[in-house]
C-alpha cells in the first residue's frame, strides 16, 4: 500500500449526516408547526373572547400576549433541556404536556370566566418552546456551510400561526367551539407519539457527556454575543409574533373585518414570513447573515411608519403588511443564522434557546403596547408602530457591530 493509499486510509471521517438530515428536518418543522399552531390558538378568537366577557382593548391584548410571555421564558431551561437530553425527548415531552393545555383552554373558554382562561394561557404558552427544541437539534444534523438553510426550514414552522388564524376560527364555526379545541388537542397528541417514533438525534450527538443545565445558563448569559444577538432576535421575531398574534385584532378595531375575514388576512401575513425565513437562511450561508439583517430592519423601518399612517385602500395596507412580513421572515432567518457561527458549538442551544426567548418576549410586549396606546379618538396606532420602527432602527445599528456576519470563509474562529 502506498503513502498515499495509507494516508487516505488513517484519515479520520467524520459522523454520516446525510442519512436521515432531510427527514428529520422535515418532521421537526411538522413538530414546530403543530406547536405554534396550539401556542397561537388564542389570539384568533380573540374577539369572540373579548364579546363574551366585555374585555377592554387593554384586557384583550393581555390575554393574546399571555401564552406569548411563557413561551418565551420557557425557551430558556428548555434550551438547554435540548443540550441535555436531545431534540427527540423535548419534542415528545412539550406536545404531550402542551395537548391537555388545549383542552383546557376551550373548557375554560366555556366558562366566560377571564381569570381562568389567562391562568390556563399562561402555561398554554408551553407549546411556543418547541422552537428552542429545533434550532439545535436540526443544527447539529448539518454541516457548518448548510447550518442557515437547516434553522431557516426549521423556522419555517412558524407556518403554525398562520394554521392557528386561518383554520381555528373556521374550526370553531363548523363544529363548534369546543369541538374545535378537542380536535386541535388531538393533532398535537398525535404529534407527540410521531416524533418519539420517527426522530432521531443526530451522529454528532454521540458520546456526548450531559452537563448540569444551570451552569450552562449562567455561561451563555456571559458571552457578549448573547445579548446582541438577543436583541436582534427580539426585534423581528418579536414583531412578527405580535402581528400573527395581534392582526385580527388590529384589523377588527381599524378595518372592521370579522374574525374569519381577520384570520384569512393575519394567515397570509404569517405565510409570507415563512416562505421568506428560510430564505433568509439560505441568502446569509451564502453572504453572510449580516447583510441579511441589514435590509430586513432597514425594510421594517420604513414599511412600520407606512402602517402607522394607515391607508385606507386594502390593496395598499395589504401590500404593505405582505412586505413587511417578508422582511420580518428575512431578519429571523438571517439573525438565528448567526447563531450557530457565533456562539461556541457546545453552547448553541443554550444560546438558542436564550435568544428564542428574547425573540419571544419581543412577541409578548408589542400587544399590550398596542392595546395601551391604542387611541379611540382617531381609531389609532400611530404610537405602537412609530415604537417598531425605533426599535428596527437601533437594531440596525446594532446589527453592524456582531462579528462573523460575513461568509463562512470569513469568519472569525469563536
Amino acid at each position: 500500500m502506498s503513502s498515499a493509499e495509507q494516508a487516505h486510509v488513517d484519515r479520520p471521517t467524520g459522523p454520516d449526516l446525510r442519512s436521515g438530515q432531510l427527514r428529520n428536518l422535515i418532521l421537526a418543522t411538522v413538530a414546530s408547526t403543530v406547536g405554534f399552531w396550539a401556542w397561537t390558538v388564542v389570539g384568533p378568537l380573540s374577539k369572540r373572547y373579548a364579546q363574551q366577557m366585555d374585555l377592554s382593548s387593554s384586557e384583550t391584548a393581555l390575554l393574546v400576549a399571555m401564552p406569548i410571555f411563557v413561551g418565551s421564558i420557557a425557551r430558556v431551561p428548555v434550551g438547554a433541556l435540548t443540550d441535555r437530553y436531545g431534540g427527540r425527548v423535548m419534542f415528545t415531552v412539550i406536545l404531550g404536556i402542551t395537548a391537555p393545555l388545549v383542552l383546557l383552554t376551550g373548557l375554560a373558554g366555556q366558562l366566560n370566566n377571564v381569570a381562568v382562561l389567562l391562568i390556563v394561557a399562561f402555561f398554554l404558552g408551553i407549546a411556543g418552546t418547541v422552537f428552542a427544541i429545533g434550532i439545535p437539534f436540526c443544527s447539529a444534523w448539518y454541516e457548518a456551510s448548510r447550518k442557515g438553510f437547516a434553522t431557516g426550514v426549521f423556522g419555517a414552522g412558524m407556518v403554525g400561526t398562520a394554521v392557528s388564524a386561518f383554520f381555528t376560527p373556521r374550526l370553531v364555526a363548523g363544529v363548534g367551539y369546543l369541538p374545535a379545541h378537542v380536535i386541535i388537542a388531538v393533532v398535537v397528541a398525535v404529534m407527540a407519539v410521531v416524533t418519539w417514533l420517527g426522530l432521531r438525534e443526530s451522529p454528532v450527538r454521540a458520546g456526548v457527556v450531559p452537563q448540569p443545565m444551570l451552569p450552562k445558563i449562567r455561561h451563555a448569559f456571559t458571552l457578549k454575543v448573547t445579548w446582541q444577538l438577543c436583541f436582534l432576535y427580539g426585534v423581528v421575531f418579536g414583531a412578527f409574533v405580535a402581528f400573527s398574534n395581534y392582526l385580527p385584532t388590529y384589523l377588527n378595531t381599524v378595518y372592521a373585518f370579522d374574525a374569519a375575514a381577520a384570520g384569512t388576512r393575519t394567515a397570509g401575513f404569517a405565510v409570507a414570513a415563512v416562505v421568506a425565513r428560510p430564505i433568509g437562511g439560505v441568502i446569509a450561508d451564502r453572504i453572510g447573515p449580516k447583510i441579511v439583517s441589514l435590509v430586513s430592519y432597514a425594510g421594517t423601518v420604513v414599511l412600520a411608519m407606512v402602517v402607522a399612517f394607515q391607508p385606507i385602500d386594502e390593496v395598499a395596507y395589504g401590500s404593505t403588511f405582505l412586505a413587511m412580513a417578508v422582511f420580518l421572515g428575512l431578519g429571523t432567518g438571517g439573525v438565528f443564522a448567526w447563531v450557530s457561527r457565533a456562539a461556541p458549538a457546545k453552547d448553541v442551544g443554550t444560546i438558542g434557546g436564550i435568544i428564542a426567548a428574547a425573540g419571544g418576549l419581543g412577541g409578548y410586549f408589542p400587544p399590550l403596547v398596542m392595546g395601551a396606546t391604542y387611541n379611540a379618538e382617531h381609531n389609532s396606532y400611530f404610537v405602537g408602530l412609530t415604537l417598531l420602527a425605533v426599535f428596527a432602527v437601533v437594531a440596525l445599528l446594532l446589527a453592524l457591530t456582531v462579528r462573523n456576519g460575513g461568509r463562512v470563509d470569513e469568519r472569525v474562529p469563536a
